[in-house]
C-alpha cells in the first residue's frame, strides 16, 4: 500500500491543479461573454451591408444583358483548378477537441478535392503548425512584399503580397502554404480582416485561384455550434452562406458545454433578433427609387469586395468566441476530474491509514498476550 506521505502530497498537487483549471475556466468565462458582445455588435453592419447590395443588384447591371454572363468578377463561375482554403484555429491549447476537430475537417476536405491545387492559408498557431508538418510552403519571388505583425506575445507574424504586376511564383506542389497569421483571433480587427479579403480578391482576380473556401467553426451560442466549410467566392447569391461541408456537435457535447456554462452569466441559447432582421431587410425589399450620389453600378463596385472583409470578420470572431466556449468546458471537465481524484486518494489515504492503526493495535495486543 502506498505511503500515506506520497498520498498527501499528490492530493496537495491535485489540489493546486484543481484551482488553476478553475480560474482559467473563470477566465475563459469572461473572454467568452466579450466574444458573444463583440458579435453581437458586429452583426447589424454586416445585416445592413447585404441588404444594401441586395438592393444595389436589383438596381445595376449585374448581368451582361446579352451574354448572361456576371458583370464583377467576383460573381464569375469558372472551373476550379486551384483554390485557396483558409483554415481558422486557435492560437493556444487547453481547449478540449476544437483545434483537432477543425484540423481533422481540414484533411477530409482536402481528400474530397484530390485533383485540384490548393492554396493554404493558416490562421492560428495550431493549424500553421500541423499543416507545416505536412505541406510545403510556397517559393516567394523577389518583387514579394512582406508586412510584419507583432502578436501579444511578441511572436512576429509574417505575411506576403504579391506583387499586381509580377507573375505569379512557381507552385512548389498541388497542396502548399501560401500565408500564415498568428495572434489574429486573439484579439480580432477588422482591419487585418479587411487585408486579407484584399489579397484573396486580387488573387481571385488575376485569376491565380479559382475558388475561396473558408473553415472555421461557428458560435450561435454555448449550445449551438458547427464546424463549417463554406465558399466565399465566387458569390453566387448575396446574404446566403454556401455550405460545402458542416459537422454538428454531438448530443454529449452539448450536455457538457451546458453543464460548464451554468452560473457563468453565458448566453446558453442564441439570441433572438429575428425582429432587428426583419427591419433590416425592409432595405432590400423595398420598392422605393433611391437616389444615388454615384451611380448603382459604381456603389456595388465599391461595395462588393467589403462583403467579402466582413465575412471573414464574421468568421474570425466566431471562432474566438467558439475557442473560449470549448476552453471553459474543457477547464471544467478537469476540475470536476479533479475534483474525483482527490475524493479518491482521500479515501486510499484513509484505508492506508486505517490500516497503519490496525496493525499497532494488533502489534499491542500480540505483545501483551506473550507476556
Amino acid at each position: 500500500m502506498a505511503n500515506i506521505l506520497d498520498i498527501r502530497r499528490r492530493i496537495r498537487s491535485v489540489v493546486n491543479t484543481r484551482q488553476i483549471t478553475k480560474a482559467m475556466k473563470t477566465v475563459s468565462a469572461a473572454k467568452l461573454r466579450r466574444a458573444q458582445e463583440a458579435a453581437m455588435a458586429a452583426r447589424p453592419y454586416a445585416q445592413m451591408l447585404t441588404n444594401v447590395l441586395k438592393s444595389l443588384s436589383s438596381r445595376a447591371d449585374v448581368y451582361d444583358p446579352v451574354t448572361g454572363q456576371p458583370i464583377h468578377p467576383l460573381l464569375a463561375e469558372r472551373d476550379e483548378k486551384t483554390i485557396l482554403l483558409i483554415i481558422v484555429t486557435g492560437d493556444k491549447g487547453l481547449a478540449g477537441a476544437f483545434n483537432t476537430n477543425i484540423l481533422k475537417m481540414v484533411s477530409r476536405f482536402i481528400q474530397s478535392k484530390p485533383d485540384l491545387n490548393i492554396d493554404i492559408e493558416c490562421i492560428g498557431r495550431k493549424g500553421r503548425d500541423f499543416m507545416r508538418r505536412r505541406y510545403p510552403a510556397a517559393a516567394k519571388s523577389s518583387t514579394d512584399q512582406t508586412t510584419d505583425k507583432t502578436t501579444d506575445n511578441g511572436e512576429t507574424s509574417v505575411s506576403s503580397a504579391q506583387n499586381h504586376d509580377e507573375p505569379a511564383p512557381q507552385r512548389g506542389g498541388p497542396i502548399q502554404i501560401t500565408g500564415e497569421y498568428i495572434g489574429a483571433t486573439g484579439k480580432v480587427d477588422y482591419n487585418f480582416a479587411n487585408k486579407l479579403a484584399e489579397n484573396i480578391i486580387a488573387r481571385y482576380t488575376r485569376r491565380e485561384i479559382d475558388a475561396v473556401y473558408l473553415l472555421y467553426n461557428e458560435f450561435k451560442s454555448v449550445i449551438a455550434q458547427r464546424l463549417v466549410a463554406e465558399r466565399l467566392l465566387p458569390i453566387k447569391r448575396i446574404g446566403e452562406i454556401d455550405v460545402l461541408m458542416s459537422e454538428e456537435a454531438t448530443i454529449e457535447e452539448r450536455k457538457k458545454r451546458l453543464e460548464a456554462a451554468k452560473g457563468e452569466g453565458v448566453a446558453l441559447r442564441p439570441a433572438d433578433n429575428r425582429a432587428v432582421d426583419e427591419h433590416a431587410a425592409q432595405f432590400g425589399m423595398s420598392q422605393v427609387d433611391y437616389i444615388y450620389e454615384q451611380p448603382p453600378q459604381q456603389l456595388f463596385e465599391g461595395i462588393l469586395p467589403k462583403y467579402i472583409g466582413i465575412q471573414i470578420f464574421h468568421a474570425l470572431l466566431e471562432s474566438a468566441a467558439a475557442e473560449h466556449a470549448a476552453r471553459m468546458t474543457a477547464m471544467d471537465a478537469a476540475t470536476n476530474n479533479a475534483s474525483d481524484m482527490i475524493d479518491s486518494l482521500t479515501l486510499i489515504m484513509n484505508r492506508a491509514r486505517q490500516a497503519k492503526i490496525t496493525k499497532e493495535i494488533i502489534e499491542i495486543v500480540s505483545g501483551a498476550a506473550a507476556q
